[in-house]
């Protein structure tokens, strides 16, 4: 009944966060949104921490906020837990909290309201066959105000998004993966393992000029044409800065695998 935050060595700088309230869905409540958020800096901030896979326990991936304690507690009936912050909710499902190292979702389960949420800001997305999604909200007369009526359309074509806000029905993986909503399906005994090939992968590369590649990539989207470009530009030239910019080059000639400093 917690968020487990593992970083497996520093060697490969892959961290898991993982859900694990199955009693309860991995639905969270005050407690469980505030340690989640506080996972999430924890990752952002941890020099060590390259590539985080993000993923939970039992049947289900996340399904957002607990209705049976979060509202109550939101509304008094039921104490607060120590160290809450008015922002932990929007902060666990990485809403207006920019992090800007890789994350892969392995969804083990079903991913609905602040779970989907959550998955629209994650980089790359395997699931099981059994995986559904939905963004539930309009169901209970609740809108999904942690930005998954903005990111929607802009990550998949605007028919499918609009059909997935509009419906809120649940979809099975093959129709999530025809809408590239998600990378790939593969059966469970293979989830965690395809999701740590992906992180792997990713931190084989140079952790700066990954990170600054996101970052560009995710700004871009809210800027026009060329001032996208002006920005990609002064990423750019950071990274050329960097000593892991000339370890790469000098690694390649010498026909060696680069150490990456991360400076």
């Amino acid at each position: 009944m917690s968020i487990d935050y593992t970083l497996h060595d520093q060697l490969d700088h892959i961290v898991t966060i993982t859900i694990n309230r199955p009693e309860a869905r991995n639905s969270l409540d005050m407690a469980h949104f505030r340690d989640l958020a506080r996972a999430w800096a924890a990752f952002r901030d941890d020099a060590n921490a390259w590539v985080a896979v993000v993923t939970g326990v039992g049947r289900d991936f996340c399904t957002g906020a607990d209705l049976k304690r979060f509202i109550p507690e939101l509304t008094g009936d039921l104490p607060r837990p120590d160290g809450w912050n008015k922002d932990d909710a929007i902060h666990a499902v990485l809403h207006r909290f920019p992090v800007y190292k890789p994350i892969v979702a392995a969804v083990n389960g079903t991913c609905v309201a602040g779970g989907f949420e959550m998955l629209s800001l994650t980089d790359i997305r395997v699931a099981v066959p059994e995986a559904r999604f939905a963004v539930m909200e309009p169901k209970r007369g609740l809108f999904a105000g942690g930005g998954t009526t903005v990111r929607l359309p802009r990550q998949i074509p605007y028919a499918f998004a609009m059909e997935l806000l509009l419906t809120a029905d649940l979809l099975d993986a093959q129709r999530a993966l025809a809408m590239g909503l998600i990378n790939r399906v593969v059966a469970a005994d293979r989830l965690m393992d395809t999701a740590y090939d992906y992180a792997a992968r990713i931190a084989a590369n140079a952790p700066l000029a990954v990170s600054a590649t996101k970052q560009s990539a995710v700004e871009g989207l809210t800027l026009d044409l060329e001032s996208a470009y002006d920005n990609e530009t002064r990423h750019s030239n950071r990274i050329f800065d960097t000593e892991d910019a000339k370890e790469g080059p000098r690694a390649f000639a010498e026909k060696r695998p680069p150490r990456w400093r991360a400076r």
